[in-house]
């Protein structure tokens, strides 16, 4: 609002001049092309990520909600350090994947930040106020709650979520496979990889289709085990 000489609603403010301001806020299915809710979201993310330039702002608001959770969660991140290595832009980018929070200890420009927030009593009173540092916690059925959604659906929903946080807090037992392949089955799944890779330019692809292409492969070499 300051670049363009608007009212700012602050004390003070200390902005560079952006050359562009792209967002990804919102999405909706296109029912007319066919293009799901996720397409739209990738679509629209990756013009950001082709256009912006250092000097740009980037509005990225739950990028990868609208997949499974580790496709979602694996996006976000590559698209964060993306933009925070070849880009450069200044980037605001909201989620609530907690996982990603532990980025800043690997990407030096990135920080966290949350809106502050006062539980009491199983009631949530949200400040507005913005504090610096990552939560470790939502509070989705706190805001379901304040929606007057029914109070055994309420209920309900916290047992579910004690369920889930439990499960999750249990150490996963890993097997140990076998670390030699038969030589046939080596050369088979090394001949598929280069077939594969033929097939693709790697200069003609842009990034979102760069990482489809290994989620692919990925899943195609899991399907052969």
């Amino acid at each position: 609002m300051a670049q363009i000489g608007s009212f700012v609603p602050a004390k003070s403010c200390t902005i560079p001049i952006f050359d562009k301001i792209f967002t990804r806020i919102g999405a909706s299915d296109d029912l007319v092309s066919g293009e799901s809710t996720f397409m739209v979201e990738m679509k629209e993310a990756n013009y950001a990520i082709q256009e912006a330039t250092p000097n740009s702002l980037i509005l990225f608001d739950e990028l990868g909600r609208g997949t499974a959770t580790y496709d979602g969660m694996s996006l976000a991140q590559a698209i964060l350090e993306y933009i925070h290595d070849k880009i450069k832009a200044k980037t605001l980018f909201s989620t609530h994947y907690h996982e990603l929070t532990s980025l800043s200890a690997d990407l030096s420009n990135l920080r966290n930040v949350h809106v502050s927030a006062i539980e009491e009593d199983g009631k949530i009173t949200f400040l507005h106020k913005i504090k610096s540092g990552a939560v470790d916690k939502s509070y989705g059925i706190h805001v379901a709650s304040l929606a007057k959604l029914p109070h055994s659906l309420i209920e309900r929903a916290n047992e579910i979520l004690s369920i889930y946080e439990n499960k999750n807090n249990k150490k996963q037992s890993f097997v140990q496979t076998s670390l030699f392949l038969d030589a046939n089955e080596k050369e088979t799944e090394t001949n598929y990889l280069e077939e594969k890779i033929k097939e693709i330019n790697p200069l003609e692809m842009t990034p979102i289709e760069a990482l489809n292409f290994l989620y692919e492969l990925k899943n195609s070499i899991k399907d052969k085990e």
